[in-house]
Order: C-alpha cells, then structure tokens, then sequence
C-alpha cells in the first residue's frame, strides 16, 4: 500500500464449542467489522470454525461436514471483501483428519496450510485426532476444485511483490525448526499464525518474547490469532491472546480473557529494506514453495500504529535509566581503551559550557575512574571570546572544578582578532569567517596543550551535529577520540540529566541542571544584553525533529515522502506541516551536501544501531546528489 504500510489484523470471535453455525456467523460479523477497518489481511484462531476443544467429536462425521459447509460459506463471503483472510478448520482429506489454515480471497478458498508439528504432551492429545501434514504441497479436490494442501504456501499479492503471506498453526512457531523459516527464506515477508493457546502462569510472557522473536529472526511481520473465552473450560482457559508484531517490536497486543479485533499496519517496506541490509538473512537460491496468488486493491493505508516523537530516547523511565548507564558505560570503555593504548598521560576537553562538552567531561571522568588515574590529568579548558555568556563560563568552570579536572583558561579574542588582521576580515563582518575562525582557534589551543601535556584532545560533537554537518571543519569538528560521535542531541540531553540525578554532589547536580536548562548555541555571536545571541535550533531547526528524520531514513531506509508523513502524523498540535517540511528539507539537503565532513571523521565508539562512522555504518561518497530524494519530497509540498 501507500509507503509499503499494510493494514492487518487478529480475531478471535466468539464461539460455541461444535456450534458450527453460531461460529461461521460470529467469523462473518468479523470479517464485516475487519472490512470497514481497513484490514487486508485478517487473521483468525486455530479450529475456530469448530472449537479446539472438540476434542474426540473430531471424529463425527456429521462435524467434519458442518466445517466443510462452513468454510464454503466463509469464502463466499469474501467475495465482497478486499482481503486474505485465514480461519481455522478442521479437514478430512483420503480418510484422514488434519488441522488447518484455510486461506480464502475473492470468494474462494485458495489454499489449505497444514499444521506440521502435533503437540501431544501436557495438556496436549492432537495426534488422537490429527495427523501431521504432508511434508510438501500437493493438490487436493476440495467440493470439486483443485485446491493446494500443505505447508508452508506462500500467497502472493498481485502486483505487490513485497506482500508475501505464509500461514502456520500454533504449535509449529513452538517447535525448534518452525516452518515460517522455510517460508521466510523463500520471500514470506508476512507470517500469520491461527493459534489455540491456553492460559497458564506465565505462559504470556513466553508467548509474547516468542511471536516478536520469531518476527525479529525472521525480519517479517507476525499476525497471532488466538482462541479464547468460548472454548471448553473443562480443563483449560483460552485468553485470546492476539499479538501484531513486526522485526522484533509487538505492534498491537490484546488484552487477555476479552474477545476482540486487534489491527496495525505492517511496514513491507521496512521489512524488504532491513533484509536488504541484513547479510545474514540469505534467500534461498531455488525456490521450492508453492506460490499462490491472491489479490488485494493497493490502497492508501489509514495508520494506526503509532511512532516515537524521540526514537533514540526510551519512553519508559527505568529502561532509559538502564539504557543511559549502558551507553556512559559504552563510551567510557571506549575512551578507556585509546588512553590505555596511546599512553596520553593527559585528555583534554574543550569545555563551552554546553551539553556537548558536559558529556564528554563527564564521560572522560568516568574513563579515568575505570584507569584508577587521577582526575588532575583531566585537562579542561575554556576559551572565552566575543560570543561566551557568563552563564556558560560559569557552568564550565565549576563543573572542572567538581569532577576533579584541571582548569585551564585560554581567552582567545586576541588571537582571533589576530588573526582577522592577517587574512583580511573585518571584525565587524559577523559571516561564517567570523565564527569558524574563533572555532578553529579553539581547535589549535587543544590540540597543542594536548601535545605539550603528552594527552589526547577529547571530541564533543554528536551524531546530530554530524548528519547536518553543523560543526566548522577541522574545527569542532576534529578531534583525537570522539566521545559523543554515534549519540544523537536528543540522547545528549538525557544522558546529562541521568549523571545528573546519579550524583551526590548537590553544587554539581545544580550545575548539570542549569547546562539542560540551557539554550543550545556555538556561542560564536556578540551576546545581545548579556544573553546567548545564537540559538542552534533558531537557525537549523528543532533537534527532536531532526533526529526523527534521522533516524528513520539511516535506520530503515525511508523516503522523504514517508518520513513527511509520519512526521505531521507523530507531531499533529505542535509542528504544523509546512514546519515540519521545512526541516525536512533542510535536513536532507545538508545531510547530502554535508558528508565530506563525516569522511574523515575521528575514531568514536558506535552505542546504538544508526551511526555515521565512515569506517563502520555509513559509507557514501561525498559528492553523491541529493535530486531523487528531493523530488521524492517535492510531492508532499504543502
């Protein structure tokens, strides 16, 4: 569909156990509440035209053909229905009684997957009833048409060749080969599973970490359709349990012990593109699976799914906190190893006053701590000139004092002023000379109390400045050991506000808080009454926007025109839609036009999945065009 969305879904109607009638009617009415919802493929439990818990009236007769009626009926139903839709039934095929997923598209039954693996242990007596099926597809006459019958039939979608579904039952997604390997292998990229799995303590918790793993392996969506309330309580509890998941992350789960519909939107495009990178996910060079095709209306996607605002940053508390240690500990480790192996007896940190420099102060205290050095040989230093405010040089002072460091002050106005006179520039021509020749200034003083103290000059700038390229090359932008490269501003932000809380140092804590609370700037500009002139975001945008964009188009490969819409969709009622393109196309543009400057970039330690490293991650040519992304985006111009 629209941007490679597709809307699906997971049913468990209610049931009456081998009240064939009540259940096809109650199928029906879900199958006509899916429809006006969007879904287009609709997923439903194991045996649910029947019950699971018939138990040994399987064997009747007079039930297996009530099920056949059914399943004729139920596809007759979807030939108003623009969907696949799978329901599970029980079927006699030669004499023999097997568990299946009938697969039903334009009216017609289009396949039949069988279930591989019986349980027949614990709770579990299949193998009374059932058998096992085929171990490869074949044909069978089902009321008089040549159906296909067995497993692992991959159904594709006319003229969209990256919707592929392939059905399993329940127990095989247990079982340690299951069949959606194969099926994936071979271009599934859509799993359902008609599932009946009862309710035991804890047995929740596995299913869920199951369903998304097996999505994350397999990087392919997962629709679970489970039994629940209607099934026979004679020994069992079914919950109806639904779960929606999609490479690793669960997408829309169902509350437990309540009948209901659950939908999201799988990203196709996402998928394709992950495996696309992913060199480990190797298809399969001969294709052995059966190919069905079934066809589906390519419409425009209503989401429902939902995107994180700050997709680098945790949403739950306790998560960020782990996931703030981790990457303090991740950097440190990283700045630990170069200290240790360069025997710099010295780092030195160019300290603003800033976010970007209070990390990467704070992670070097860390680094020496786990050396056992002394935090004297910590050298910050800062370097006042035309644009410093006395509120971030007194940030910068106190906090070197309180983690141990040595305070150096290098003012640098002379120098520059200098240095204007040497080149030619009037001080009073406030253009980008003027603030790079005040940023490279800064560069050399570090670098030469580097090499006259035997040490390293530690980087501040972070993977946000980087992927705009906001930072003044070979100026803040060079370095010795990035510290911060791979963390966006975003992260920044919360990683002070963690070291902050992790303190027990009040005078510090204070310190770290007045750094948050202030405005992001290069502090490049004459202060205006005493107050920072430059505010980053005034002059490249929001960094929460722009790590957004950032991370959806290196993370999963997304056009301009995809991210555009999830971003007015994330952002409704605080960024209008002309903002949010400006930014955009802000964003894209010196994203491209920028990466010279990330060619030759300092080491740095990668902490999370999207980094711009040159050596690692991202590899692109610095003169590659930015047109076809642009005019991918010119489409939404609003």
């Amino acid at each position: 569909m629209k941007n490679g969305f597709v809307k699906v879904a997971a049913a468990t109607p209610d049931i009456r156990v081998a009240d064939v009638e009540f259940n096809t009617q109650n199928i029906i009415n879900a199958m006509e509440e899916a429809q006006k919802n969007g879904a287009k493929i609709l997923v439903f439990p194991e045996l649910c035209v029947t019950g699971y818990t018939c138990s040994d009236l399987f064997d009747h007769s007079v039930l297996l053909k009530a099920s056949r009626k059914a399943l004729l009926e139920i596809a007759e139903n979807t030939n108003d229905k623009d969907m696949l839709v799978f329901v599970g039934a029980p079927l006699e095929v030669n004499g023999k009684l097997y568990n299946v997923a009938a697969a039903m598209n334009q009216g017609e039954i289009i396949g039949f997957t069988t279930k591989t693996f019986l349980p027949n242990y614990g709770e579990f007596y299949e193998m009374r009833q059932f058998t096992p099926g085929p171990q490869t597809v074949r044909e069978i006459t089902f009321e008089g048409k040549k159906i296909p019958f067995g497993p692992q039939i991959l159904f594709q979608a006319e003229g969209m060749e990256e919707l592929v579904v392939a059905a399993e039952i329940c127990e095989d997604v247990w079982s340690p080969v299951p069949p959606s390997i194969q099926a994936a292998l071979e271009g599934a990229t859509v799993i359902v599973n008609c599932s009946a799995s009862d309710e035991t303590i804890g047995k929740d918790t596995y299913r869920r970490a199951l369903i998304s793993g097996q999505s994350a392996r397999l990087i392919s969506g997962y629709i679970y359709a489970n039994a629940g309330e209607g099934e026979s309580t004679t020994d069992l509890v079914f919950g109806g349990h639904n779960i929606i998941a999609e490479n690793g992350t669960i997408l829309k789960e169902s509350s437990r012990y309540v009948n209901e519909i659950i939908y999201s939107e799988i990203d196709l495009q996402r998928i394709t593109g992950e495996r696309r990178k992913n060199t480990t996910f190797q298809p399969l060079d001969e294709e052995t699976l059966v190919r069905v095709p079934f066809t589906v209306e390519e419409t425009k996607t209503f989401l429902t799914r939902t995107f994180p605002k700050k997709p680098f940053v945790p949403s739950d508390e306790q998560t960020r906190a782990q996931r703030c240690e981790e990457i303090l500990t991740i950097q440190a480790m990283g700045l630990k190893k170069r200290l240790a192996h360069t025997n710099a007896r010295t780092a030195v940190v160019g300290i603003s006053g800033g976010l970007d420099s209070t990390l990467a102060l704070l992670v070097t205290a860390r680094a020496f701590d786990m050396l056992g050095r002394d935090k004297k040989d910590i050298i910050a230093v800062t370097m006042p000139c035309f644009g410093t405010t006395d509120r971030t040089y007194q940030n910068a002072c106190e906090m070197s004092k309180k983690v141990g460091a040595t305070l150096i002050e290098v003012p640098i106005a002379d120098a520059v002023n200098v240095h204007f006179r040497d080149i030619g520039h009037d001080p009073e021509d406030h253009s980008v000379t003027y603030e790079n020749c005040q940023a490279r200034e800064r560069t050399q003083v570090l670098m030469d109390i580097a090499n006259k103290t035997w040490g390293m000059v530690i980087g501040t700038g972070d993977l946000s400045e980087l992927a705009l390229g906001w930072a003044t090359y070979n100026g803040d932008h060079m370095s010795m050991y990035g510290v911060n490269a791979s963390v966006p501003k975003t992260l920044v932000r919360h990683l002070v506000k963690y070291a902050a809380d992790d303190t027990k140092d009040e005078a510090l804590k204070n310190v770290l808080y007045d750094v948050l609370d202030t405005p992001v700037s290069p502090e490049l500009l004459p202060p205006k009454d005493g107050d920072i002139a430059q505010k980053t975001e005034d002059l490249v945008g929001p960094y929460e926007l722009h790590d957004f964009f950032l991370y959806f188009m290196l993370r999963f490969g997304y056009e301009p025109s995809k991210i555009f819409r999830i971003a007015c969709m994330t952002f409704d009622g605080e960024y209008d839609k002309e903002t949010i393109f400006k930014w955009l196309e802000t964003f894209c543009r010196r994203f491209f036009s920028q990466q010279f400057k990330r060619s030759c970039l300092p080491d740095g330690p990668k902490v999370g999945t999207v980094a711009l490293s040159p050596r690692g991650d991202w590899r692109m040519p610095s003169d590659a065009c930015v047109a076809v992304w642009m005019k991918d985006l010119e489409a939404c111009r609003v």
